[in-house]
């Protein structure tokens, strides 16, 4: 199984280069097409007095060129490298510049891809929040699944040490079958699920069943559980099971509902998405 289509989201934070990198070492393992899309809406700075919501249009109530013009030297830059790379990798590809509110830009053309790469947010880098929101949105709204990279860290790749999140849900399920394409087929797999001390003490394990499923497709796998008893949160056990595992990518169902473009997410997705120390597999 193969990717094709691969879309990697691009914007001038400092590891946007690393980014790309990564995308276009996986269109390549792929021979997939591979679409750098940029949004013109995360390149301007969020403007105090019209941050009424979570997507200000900046290009509609800002009515400085000097701002707009500088968005799009930005993007120039970001279009010139990511061509760069295409040739150098000898990748097909295109270019796509979206203008407008980030959120529907994106949504859109995300319906015609089998894999977003995205970068996670860093708060701390003070980027445009605008992208905090983008990943919520993507992943709640685009139906398709997020390949997420931590903006701390080198990843060459993913797929060789795989730790799928298990809690039986529709969106764990969906998240394994979308992250099937990267798995190595010499690949290491673990289901893990983290439980309650009193659930621990069931004798059947929770992901024995579609470990089982997963064997069938000719991987190595084992099912495993951690058992947390509050003192630790769930996203913190997976991470730190990860860590001591030397786990390459985790794979988990994203949780949450989106109300007027304001995203609420279950607890776990949203500690991932905060701390997240390894690249992310994540559908909805």
């Amino acid at each position: 199984m193969s990717l094709r289509d691969l879309i990697v989201v691009l914007d001038d934070s400092p590891r946007n280069a690393a980014q790309l990198d990564f995308a276009a070492g996986l269109a390549r393992q792929h021979d997939a097409h591979l679409t750098g899309l940029c949004l013109l809406e995360l390149l301007v700075p969020a403007l105090p007095g019209y941050a009424l919501g979570s997507y200000p249009d900046v290009f509609a109530v800002q009515p400085s060129l000097d701002l707009s013009a500088r968005a799009y030297e930005k993007a120039g830059a970001i279009e010139t490298a990511f061509r760069d790379v295409l040739r150098r990798d000898g990748l097909k590809g295109d270019w796509v510049l979206g203008k407008g509110l980030a959120a529907e830009a994106a949504v859109r053309r995300a319906h015609s891809t089998d894999l977003l790469v995205v970068g996670q947010y860093n708060a701390e880098a003070k980027s445009n929040p605008s992208m905090g929101d983008l990943i919520g949105d993507l992943l709640m709204d685009s139906g398709r699944p997020l390949l997420i990279l931590p903006y701390a860290g080198k990843f060459e790749a993913v797929g060789k040490n795989v730790l799928v999140a298990w809690n039986d849900s529709a969106q764990s399920t969906r998240a394994v079958h979308d992250a099937l394409p990267l798995i190595a087929p010499d690949a290491k797999v673990t289901v893990l699920s983290v439980q309650r001390p009193r659930r621990a003490e069931d004798e059947a394990l929770p992901g024995a069943e579609i470990a089982e499923h997963l064997a069938r497709h000719g991987f190595a796998v084992s099912a495993a559980r951690t058992v947390s008893d509050g003192s630790l949160s769930d996203a913190d056990a997976l991470l730190g099971y990860a860590s001591d595992n030397g786990a390459d990518l985790l794979v988990m169902g994203g949780y949450g509902h989106s109300r007027r473009r304001e995203i609420v997410f279950g607890g776990v997705t949203r500690s991932l998405l905060d701390h997240m120390t390894l690249p992310v597999l994540m559908s909805h």
